[in-house]
């Protein structure tokens, strides 16, 4: 990339400034290269946030998730659905997850609101 900070459009301009980034990262502060990392960062989030966006998982693969990060069982799981039956078919995709269920591993797990509800 020359010198000239232009807008990504393509997936080589991407890389580009990737590249670029690479160079002046590690720059001192107040200098023109953090100026430019700090262009070449803004232009790098809008084009991933355009071509390679972020979904929410689903609210039950993010459960699975936790319970393999923590090692827990199914079972671990009934103090926040009720029942052994329950955490089964939540886990099976076969129920609802339920408010007092999600505010439970809200508050029992730490999984965000934001995934239990998507």
């Amino acid at each position: 990339m020359d010198n000239l900070i232009k807008p990504l459009k393509t997936e080589a301009d991407y890389e580009a400034a990737l590249v670029e980034l690479e160079k002046v990262f590690d720059c001192l502060p107040n200098t023109p290269e953090a100026d430019r990392a700090e262009i070449l960062i803004m232009l790098i989030n809008k084009y991933e946030e355009e071509h390679y966006p972020l979904s929410i998982p689903d609210p039950i693969e993010a459960i699975k998730y936790i319970m393999q990060e923590k090692q827990l069982k199914n079972k671990d799981l009934v103090t926040y659905f009720g029942s052994k039956s329950l955490v089964s078919e939540v886990l099976n995709k076969k129920r609802e997850l339920t408010l007092k269920m999600i505010k439970a591993l809200h508050k029992g797990l730490g999984i965000p609101y934001e995934l239990l509800i998507a």
